[in-house]
């Protein structure tokens, strides 16, 4: 087996807003690995900030030829690629689906179900990125008229009552039933400010609220989870936590109502299996969202998701944010994503 690399960065069609800063450009690279004439195609897909194997572009490039150096030597090889890359789960993403994608032939196939036949549909939330009041009012307009039924919206950028007064906008002409409201505060407020604002979302009808405060402070999270009235869900807080006693640590100390997974950032594919393994047996709900990767790694996390029959809406929706995304067969029509034949 030989590997290749192409960097692929990805340009957003809109600057993309969140709490930690607004993004211009995505980096992504393709990883192919080759065998007898079949080739297999993964993403490397990081999120700047975010990554923890992530620097800056130099380092990283240095690390992606240090790992398909190694393999193509069969230093590492797939039977022992999860303990290798444990701690890169960018890369054992990539990895991982190019080698799924090989054993079926490099078709796309990564894991043969009714999604990828095209005989199943996800349904998906709507993502409103933040901006000025106009912009996301805007955003929010567009995604009901697309038929989307569940809004994902970024806050933590712009100030809370603003944020709160779309939100009371929305409930007004949209009653809960008729409209699911999620929020992602990517870890902008204090956890003394939290509990207020929790508060309000109540009030509001909200679904969840993912990650409302900085990850790393556990006992400030399980206080939060343990008298919410707004159900949280746990995203930046599972990144690093990539050994399976570690994991369990988590979801019994912070019992958090949901968990949020992104293959490329929770362990690639076996990692995140082993989250949602961990988290059934809790009784814990999950959903999977998309780490911005293109349409090659977003297909690979659709196929996976499909796996579970999970009613939920999953955080899939992201195909068209980029001017230069490649070719697809995935389709977002009325807040279902699927592959058309």
């Amino acid at each position: 087996m030989k590997t290749s690399i192409e960097y692929y960065p990805l340009q957003f069609i809109r600057p993309a807003g969140t709490s930690r800063g607004v993004m211009n450009t995505k980096q992504s690279w393709f990883l192919r690995i080759e065998d007898k004439g079949v080739v297999g195609i993964g993403e490397i897909s990081i999120i700047e900030g975010l990554s923890p194997e992530y620097v800056d572009q130099e380092q990283f490039e240095k690390l992606i030829k240090k790992y398909t150096d190694v393999f193509d030597t069969g230093e590492i090889h797939p039977e022992n690629l999860k303990m290798a890359l444990k701690d890169l789960p960018s890369l054992l993403f990539a990895f991982e689906s190019a080698l799924l994608d090989l054993k079926n032939g490099g078709k796309q196939i990564y894991i043969n179900n009714g999604f990828c036949r095209g005989e199943t549909k996800i349904p998906i939330n709507g993502l409103v990125w933040m901006g000025d009041e106009h912009y996301m009012q805007e955003q929010i307009a567009q995604k009901l008229t697309q038929g989307f039924t569940t809004i994902k919206m970024k806050i933590g950028a712009i100030d809370v009552a603003t944020e709160l007064q779309l939100l009371r906008s929305i409930r007004k002409n949209h009653s809960a039933e008729q409209i699911t409201l999620r929020v992602d505060a990517n870890g902008a407020f204090r956890p003394e400010e939290a509990k207020e604002i929790l508060k309000k979302l109540s009030e509001l009808e909200i679904h969840s609220i993912e990650q409302p405060i900085r990850a790393g402070n556990w006992e400030a999270m399980k206080e939060l989870c343990a008298v919410t009235p707004t159900p949280i869900a746990l995203d930046e807080e599972l990144i690093g936590i990539n050994d399976r006693e570690q994991k369990i640590e988590l979801l019994e100390t912070i019992r958090p109502q949901y968990i949020i997974l992104k293959p490329s950032l929770h362990g690639g594919i076996s990692g995140t299996q082993e989250w949602i393994e961990l988290a059934q047996e809790r009784k814990i709900d999950w959903w999977m969202t998309s780490a911005l990767e293109s349409n090659i790694g977003l297909n690979v996390i659709c196929q996976l998701t499909a796996e579970y029959n999970n009613p939920l809406p999953q955080g899939l929706g992201t195909g068209s944010l980029y001017t230069n995304n490649v070719e697809s067969e995935l389709v977002v029509e009325d807040g279902f994503i699927f592959k058309k034949q």
